[in-house]
């Protein structure tokens, strides 16, 4: 019902009635829109403020999507990146010694952007050194597996130009083991079973039954063929190409000086003989007059889970038998 306005009348001494003009009534709807207009605003935006418009919660939504992705994207970078370090371990521990080649520096594997701006439009981003950190290692896996490839390119050439050099090269070992059940003892310090004290072992010792056959790991010439004081019967092949392996405390030789041999062929047979506590196989490799680590003569031989897992056994030190 709408309000009615009186006035009093001090000569008729009486209340005359108020009719407000045109103008009046204009302005008074007016008023009532304009503060019911505004109340709505402020309660519109006090409620957008408290729960958010749909938009920005979809916004929210994906924002926390996209950091969490960046965040898996972060952590399989990680993974990736320390499985190229082992494939950069092996390429120069392994195949590049085999080759003969040096290994590849380290600033060229690890050359990154980090002083020029290649980042400076990411530093203005929400998480922006999560972002940067993220685009960071991609560009160092980038970098990195641009220079294996370069590598592996250089160890495919050299392979195609030494033919003979690979056919010399020890490559497999020296017991049948595929199931590497006759590793006993690795390279390195370990103790001597007769004399109790640390002591480097210059080569790997396979255990196998008196009688089990010998092979050669490459081709080359029998250098000796006969008794070496603590290694008893023993055998050493030049191969050529700076590589030498001896097999020692045999029970049987079955080549002699100057003969060549090829890989795979069988040259004595497992025995006890010289410094020894057991029918085993002791097996060395040379190259260039420097005692190398056997383990990584085997890649004829060994896939990349049997190499690790022989790595593995080799390390726990084994049973030594000399």
């Amino acid at each position: 019902m709408r309000k009615v306005y009186y006035i009093y009348n001090p000569k008729t001494r009486t209340y005359d009635r108020i009719y407000p003009t045109m103008r009046q009534r204009a302005m008074s709807y007016l008023r009532r829109l304009f503060v019911g207009m505004g109340l709505g605003a402020g309660c519109f935006i006090i409620l957008l403020l408290i729960f958010g418009s749909p938009s920005e919660k979809d916004l929210r939504v994906e924002n926390s999507r996209l950091l969490s992705q960046y965040h898996i994207l972060s952590t399989r970078l990680d993974e990736a990146l320390d499985v190229m370090q082992q494939l950069q371990q092996r390429d120069d521990n392994l195949y590049r010694v085999i080759m003969q080649a040096d290994p590849v520096a380290d600033a060229l594997r690890s050359a990154s952007y980090g002083k020029t701006n290649r980042y400076e439009d990411l530093m203005d981003m929400a998480n922006e050194k999560l972002v940067v950190n993220t685009t960071q290692k991609m560009d160092l896996l980038s970098r990195q597996i641009y220079m294996q490839s370069k590598s592996f390119d250089e160890v495919v050439d050299l392979c195609k130009k030494q033919d003979d050099m690979l056919a010399c090269i020890p490559a497999i070992q020296p017991v049948a083991n595929k199931d590497l059940k006759q590793t006993a003892s690795g390279y390195g310090n370990r103790i001597d079973p007769i004399y109790k004290t640390v002591k480097f072992h210059a080569g790997m010792d396979f255990s196998a039954n008196v009688g089990t056959p010998v092979y050669a790991t490459g081709n080359g010439t029998v250098q000796k063929a006969g008794w070496e004081g603590l290694y008893g019967n023993c055998i050493v092949i030049n191969h050529g190409f700076g590589y030498v392996t001896r097999y020692a405390h045999l029970s049987k030789i079955d080549v002699r000086v100057g003969q060549k041999v090829v890989r795979g062929e069988t040259i004595g047979k497992v025995g006890t003989t010289g410094k020894s506590t057991g029918p085993h196989l002791h097996y060395e490799v040379h190259l260039k007059g420097q005692i190398m680590n056997p383990v990584n003569y085997y890649f004829m031989d060994l896939d990349a889970d049997d190499y690790d897992k022989m790595i593995q056994i080799a390390a726990n030190h084994g049973k030594v038998f000399d």
